[in-house]
Formats: C-alpha cells, sequence, structure tokens
C-alpha cells in the first residue's frame, strides 16, 4: 500500500521489528538478518529459540511474550516476524495472536515442508499433555515471504519430510503434481528444490512442483478458512499420524508421519475397492522414490484404533476419512467397516 509506505518512511520515528528466529537457522543466516536491519537503519531485537516438537510448548510461547514485552512493540505497526520450519511459525503465530488480543505477524518458512504446508493458512499452536497442536488459534499472518534458497541448507531428510506433505497435495487433487513427483521426486531431492541451470530436461521442476503444491492447498483452505466444513482433504495423512508422530518423538518428522498415515490409508482406499492393485503400487513407489517410509513397527493395530477413536471426538463424531479414489482424485468417507480397516491393516503388514 503506497500510504502505508509514504507514513512508514515519513515518521520521524525509527522502524523497529522483533524477529524470533529459529537457532539452527540463526546459526546459518543469522549474520544476513542481523546486516539487512542494520543496512535499513531498522531498530531490531532478534530472539533465537530451540523451536522444535519437543519445545513446542506455551512455555516457549511465554518466553516469546516476555521478550515481545519487554521491546515494547506497536502492534499496529510493528509485526513480529518468524523465520524458521513450521514450529517456529507455529508458535510465533500464537504468541502474536495472544499479545494484546492480536498483534500481526510475518512469516518466513525455511523448511520445505514450512514453504509448503505451515506458509498457507490461519492455523497456529502449541503441543499439550502429549496431544499435538492442542492448544492454539486460528490468526493469519499478514504475509508469507517464501524463498527457496533456504532450502539449499536444510538435510536431505528434510526435503524428504516437505515432499510428504506435497504427495498429500498430489493424491487428493493433482494427478499432474502426481506425475511431476514420479518424473522428477530424485532430482527434487538431489538439487534441494533450487532452480538450476543446465537441467532443461527437468523444466523448472522445483517451481511447478512447489507452485502447484500451494495452489492446490489454498484452493482447500481458502473457503474453509476456520475449519466450519469438517469434511477436508486436506486432512488426508492426519487421521493416525498426529498419534503415531507424538508416541514415538523424535524418531519420525512431520512429514514422514503423514506419508504412514497416508501408506495405510491407501491400502484402506484398495481394500475398498476404490484403488486398483496398480495404483496402489504406483502410490507406494512414489513414496519410496521421494524416500519416505511407508511403515512403522510404532504404527499398532492398538495405535490405530485408538486415534480413530480421537478422531470422532474432533470431527462431529463421524470419521470423515479422505481417501484417493484414483490417482489425483478423492473423497471423503463415513463408512469404512472396522473390518474393512482390519483387512487393510494386515495387507499392509504382510507387505
Amino acid at each position: 500500500d503506497p500510504q502505508q509506505i509514504e507514513l512508514a518512511t515519513a515518521s520521524k520515528r525509527k522502524l523497529r521489528r522483533f524477529i524470533v528466529i529459529d537457532e539452527v537457522v540463526d546459526k546459518l543466516y543469522g549474520s544476513k538478518v542481523r546486516e539487512y536491519f542494520e543496512e535499513n537503519n531498522v531498530q531490531h531485537k532478534i530472539l533465537a529459540l530451540p523451536t522444535t516438537e519437543e519445545t513446542k510448548s506455551m512455555d516457549l510461547v511465554l518466553n516469546i511474550l516476555h521478550e515481545v514485552q519487554n521491546f515494547s512493540l506497536d502492534r499496529r505497526t510493528e509485526p513480529i516476524i518468524a523465520i524458521g520450519g513450521g514450529v517456529c511459525l507455529d508458535i510465533v503465530g500464537l504468541a502474536a495472536s495472544l499479545y494484546r488480543r492480536r498483534t500481526p505477524y510475518i512469516r518466513v518458512p525455511t523448511t520445505l515442508l514450512s514453504y509448503v504446508d505451515a506458509s498457507v493458512g490461519a492455523k497456529n499452536g502449541v503441543n499439550f499433555l502429549q496431544c499435538k497442536n492442542k492448544l492454539g488459534g486460528y490468526t493469519p499472518p499478514v504475509a508469507s515471504f517464501l524463498d527457496r534458497s533456504f532450502l539449499q541448507s536444510i538435510p536431505r531428510r528434510h526435503i524428504s519430510n516437505g515432499l510428504g506433505e506435497i504427495l498429500k497435495m498430489a493424491l487428493m487433487k493433482h494427478k499432474g503434481l502426481f506425475d511431476l513427483l514420479k518424473k522428477h521426486g530424485k532430482y527434487l531431492l538431489d538439487t534441494k528444490f533450487q532452480s538450476c541451470n543446465g537441467f532443461a530436461h527437468h523444466g523448472d521442476a522445483a517451481l511447478q512442483t512447489t507452485r502447484i503444491a500451494i495452489e492446490t492447498m489454498l484452493e482447500e483452505l481458502a473457503p474453509n478458512l476456520w475449519e466450519d466444513d469438517l469434511d477436508r482433504l486436506v486432512d488426508f495423512g492426519h487421521l493416525i499420524s498426529p498419534e503415531l508422530e507424538m508416541r514415538v518423538l523424535p524418531s519420525l518428522m512431520h512429514g514422514e508421519a503423514v506419508n504412514i498415515d497416508m501408506a495405510f490409508m491407501t491400502y484402506v482406499a484398495h481394500a475398498r475397492g476404490l484403488l486398483d492393485a496398480q495404483e496402489k503400487e504406483q502410490i507406494l513407489q512414489c513414496m519410496r522414490g521421494l524416500e519416505l517410509p511407508v511403515w512403522h513397527s510404532g504404527c499398532s493395530w492398538a495405535l490405530i484404533q485408538r486415534a480413530l477413536r480421537e478422531r470422532l471426538k474432533h470431527s462431529g463424531g463421524q470419521p470423515r476419512m479422505p481417501l484417493p479414489t484414483g490417482l489425483g482424485v478423492a473423497d471423503i468417507f463415513n463408512d469404512t467397516s472396522e473390518e474393512t480397516l482390519e483387512r487393510a491393516y494386515e495387507l499392509w503388514v504382510k507387505d
């Protein structure tokens, strides 16, 4: 907004920014961030914190809020900036939503998972009583700044982890995205989603893949930002994974747990006759090609039953189970029998 720019530059008050950055990201990029604010003559406070699933708690939110209060932040003109992965963005979003009832904040995702998932939508939250994101709210950021150059420095496993959420959108909504992942998956892992010259036969697979993933995610989230409608295709991979992820911390990352859930649900779709054997195998081969786990010993039948019971509590008494009905197409089902689930589980274990 030109008016806002004029007001900001004309003001005699020095620009001020409060930044929360993941401590690992700070080691890699903190000097560049500080240099940026110094060159632009912005008074700033940078708070580097360990933001992991194990530290994702109200304690960390309160720690941030103490520092925000000490900084004397103006909630109308000084957005909090979050730089890090999904956990960092979630924690800062919750802190911002609580400070003086609502303070604007900006998301700067630095992992592939947060780039295509946490950067989009309004949700924020923290873990509570060993339950994933049990406390939280819906406060969208004023902006998300997407820069794939951050992905150069993250480990290969983190790239694979993010590919789990991209595959979710491919299986639910976009056959073309599924084909891109099948064809270019290894290349995307090798190049860490950087747009490389001299690889014309791959096109710009990184840009295409991330753009389609984000656009399909927005298509699903934008009309239902506050989750008034509980029938959500984006819940694919999120029926069993929250229970599994918290149970086996820290052995599984979020996208890996989601993929294990999706692998089981692929077997459920096959057991229901929604996918033929060839389609099921294509999905599993794609998962393996993206170096994602398709099984975990912690995913017992008892855990699945417990996770689905928990699902019923929070989805209006219906399972609202998203399942693929082909490659890139899906629907929500409420009538999957216990017998079908058990048959799918037995086949999954056997395979």
